[in-house]
């Protein structure tokens, strides 16, 4: 056999080989946050997204999320930025992480993606002096308890619903925020949910520019997670 043939079955074999353990390769998506991340379901668009791009058997995901909470709630060292650290933060964080233990006890991983989608309460109670570095030490923390540096985060920014900060007075700030940090890594990234805040809900009502998604808002949402979480994947293989 001629060294040209050889060199081209030896470069199939690693292809094919390649090829084979990417198929076979295991990621775990963690969701988390308040409502619009509570009221996003998983099932509708995002996890049928990311298996047909990852793989039907390939894809785990974990959601833990509750309305109207602020970020303290999951970042334990969270504190104003004139106060001390209440001991009392992170017990939402706590019980995310008896569900992602789980998980990680059943499969091991290749990947890890962190999906976020939070801010209403600190931009309504004056935090987002403070957003920045909590949702930072968010990540870390996560990091940290996983023992992985390769995790990857994708943030959902606030919507367009209080653009004059009439209402909720930080709301700006913590969009700005979110999208500082989603720059700050070439692992992390964010959604825009602006347009998703218009059109129907339940019940057949109409809403615009509203505090929560409509009903295809959600879906779109589901897809645009999915969307930058598999582009992080690749990007990281």
């Amino acid at each position: 056999m001629k060294l040209s043939n050889i060199l081209f079955v030896i470069f199939i074999s690693f292809l094919l080989n390649f090829c084979d353990k990417k198929e076979n390769q295991q990621h775990l998506f963690i969701l988390s946050g308040q409502s619009n991340m509570a009221r996003l379901n998983p099932d509708i668009s995002f996890t049928p997204a990311l298996k047909k791009e990852l793989g039907e058997h390939n894809v785990t995901v974990v959601k833990y999320a509750l309305g109207t909470q602020p970020i303290k709630r999951w970042y334990k060292n969270w504190k104003p930025l004139h106060g001390k650290v209440d001991p009392k933060n992170g017990n939402l964080y706590d019980t995310l992480m008896v569900k992602v233990h789980k998980a990680l006890k059943i499969k091991h991983f290749n990947t890890v993606t962190f999906i976020w989608m939070q801010g209403e309460r600190d931009a309504r109670t004056n935090q987002g002096n403070v957003y920045e570095e909590s949702l930072l030490g968010l990540y870390n923390q996560l990091s940290s308890e996983l023992g992985r540096k390769d995790v990857n985060f994708v943030i959902g920014r606030l919507s367009d619903f209080d653009m004059k900060n009439e209402r909720y007075p930080d709301w700006t700030r913590v969009r700005e925020a979110q999208v500082k940090v989603a720059n700050s890594q070439p692992n992390f990234d964010w959604i825009n949910t602006d347009d998703l805040n218009d059109g129907i809900i339940r019940n057949n009502k109409e809403i615009k520019n509203d505090l929560h998604m409509s009903e295809n808002g959600y879906k779109i949402m589901g897809e645009r997670f999915a969307e930058k979480a598999v582009l992080l994947i690749k990007k990281g293989n």
